[in-house]
């Protein structure tokens, strides 16, 4: 299996992508105002690319639960000298993480290669032709509502199964829109409009999705059901169960992992990454008669 984020290719299977988060904004729900000048976020996203991340993800608005939207051109104020900085210095893929086709295209233009998009659940085609013409991976994100309404009572039937049908008709739609299904990584939306036990859910029944011959990228880093499951309170102490979850993710189909903590997840994932080849070999070894 093949993705393609413009003049980046990577076969899968292999070791887990790590993707690491860069938030140029005020307000994010764990490092909120820490990087939001350029040069904040230029520096921390050096620092992850030294700790190994494979990919930069760069977001100029806050998707947490609640949070407010920002006008186009205070989003493009945030991200686009980062972008335009780090796609000069670094030769990883940048990602960035918006829900406007305006932002996107502009970061494109600036070297993105990766649009996160968390507003897939969109009608409008924009964004997908944005994709088709500039070769940019997709990132298809499951979301109910959006980031302001989107923890309002959120409820499933059956939360795997609404997020399978999702897969199915978004990966439709993308490729009628002239997307090639190499571009494509999907994301099964952990926090964005789910309760604890939805989030629980899909982590359990991940391993259903790799059927979409896509990528799976998983974002649990710090976010609160972490906290809520594991008793360990606000995003600062969430590490230790964000950890598990990208362990958990990589052992049952996730081939890109989004978090907050570049060396500690990469760590654990080549961890667990070794001892699942260890399994995988065990299964071969016949014992003596």
């Amino acid at each position: 299996m093949l993705w393609r984020a413009r003049q980046f290719t990577f076969a899968f299977p292999r070791p887990a992508l790590v993707m690491g988060v860069v938030n140029a904004t005020p307000d994010s729900f764990y490092d909120g105002a820490r990087f939001d000048s350029a040069e904040a976020a230029v520096a921390h996203a050096l620092r992850l690319v030294k700790e190994g991340a494979d990919i930069i993800d760069i977001g100029g608005e806050s998707t947490r639960p609640g949070a407010a939207q920002v006008s186009e051109a205070e989003e493009l104020r945030r991200v686009i000298p980062v972008l335009e900085a780090l796609s000069a210095s670094v030769a990883v893929p940048l990602s960035i993480d918006t829900v406007k086709p305006g932002v996107a295209r502009e970061a494109v233009r600036a070297g993105a290669s990766v649009i996160n998009d968390i507003a897939a659940n969109r009608q409008d085609e924009a964004m997908w032709r944005l994709a088709a013409r500039t070769g940019a991976a997709y990132v298809a994100v499951h979301m109910r509502g959006r980031p302001a309404t989107m923890q309002e009572h959120p409820f499933y039937e059956d939360v795997a199964a609404e997020v399978d049908d999702f897969f199915k008709d978004r990966l439709q739609r993308l490729l009628a829109c002239g997307v090639h299904e190499e571009q494509v990584v999907l994301d099964v939306g952990l926090g964005f409009g789910k309760r604890v036990e939805d989030n629980l859910r899909l982590l359990a029944q991940l391993n259903r999705f790799i059927k979409w011959g896509r990528p799976l990228l998983v974002g649990a880093s710090r976010k609160s059901f972490t906290g809520a499951v594991s008793g360990a309170g606000e995003a600062r102490g969430r590490l230790p169960p964000s950890l598990a979850c990208a362990c958990w993710s990589v052992e049952n189909g996730a081939g890109i992992i989004r978090c907050h903590d570049v060396a500690a997840t990469r760590s654990a994932l080549r961890m667990t990454e070794a001892l699942m080849k260890q399994q995988a070999n065990a299964g071969h070894f016949t014992h003596p008669q």
